[in-house]
């Protein structure tokens, strides 16, 4: 008898083209109404409504009821990190669009993972985080030093609150296009918060872009030297 779990209904579900695309949608860590993630899959709203009752049953996603609206986001963080494992695998293995759009450059230079940044950026700060001794360990132990909860402290980071999250503080997240680490967890989102919040970059509204302004991206890579 085999026994542990089986990963085949969830493969199932994300391997569906329109399943698989609404799921990439919501990694941008908005919640979509089922219109948008239809527009997104290419598919009608009656379709997309299937779709949709099909991966919450399945647990990938939760429906959020808001006003005359209903949305939609992924379940946790978990099926984030799943689906951007995936997209490394993908490209690893070749699956690739054979039609690129114009914000492909971009996604690939930053670009937002559920809640935490990923892409060129993302992997220069992992880096220059783990080679100023602010990490250690690797994977599901990974974690931060004293000298990194000192620097993440003057950065702004209150480290008290994200350490009642129930999450991870610090976990690696395999990057799709860069095939390297960046970081997840607590401590991944609230940096991705405060470079916000500092006004460093914003997010583009149309995509999971995130767009660096020249200034602040000069701070950015002062601060985080790889």
């Amino acid at each position: 008898m085999k026994e542990g779990p089986t990963i085949a209904p969830i493969a199932a579900l994300a391997g569906d083209p329109a399943r698989a695309n609404m799921l990439a949608a919501l990694l941008s860590g908005k919640a979509l109404t089922a219109s948008e993630l239809a527009n997104e899959a290419g598919v009608t709203v009656q379709t997309a409504s299937s779709h949709l009752s099909k991966l919450e049953s399945g647990g990938l996603i939760a429906g959020v009821k808001q006003g005359r609206h209903r949305y939609f986001k992924l379940s946790g963080h978990d099926v984030a990190e799943m689906l951007e494992k995936m997209m490394g695998v993908a490209a690893r293995a070749g699956h690739l669009r054979t039609r690129t759009g114009p914000s492909d450059p971009l996604i690939r230079k930053a670009r937002v993972c559920y809640d935490h940044l990923a892409g060129e950026m993302g992997v220069r700060m992992f880096d220059a985080l783990a080679n100023a001794g602010h990490l250690a360990g690797k994977e599901d132990k990974l974690r931060l030093t004293p000298r990194g909860e000192k620097f993440v402290t003057g950065f702004g980071i209150d480290l008290d609150a994200i350490a009642n999250e129930r999450r991870a503080l610090c976990k690696e997240c395999l990057d799709w296009s860069m095939r390297r680490h960046h970081l997840a967890g607590g401590l991944g989102a609230a940096l991705l918060s405060r470079v916000y919040a500092l006004h460093w970059a914003r997010r583009d509204k149309q995509s999971r872009a995130v767009h660096f302004s020249p200034d602040g991206e000069r701070r950015f890579l002062r601060l985080f030297r790889a």
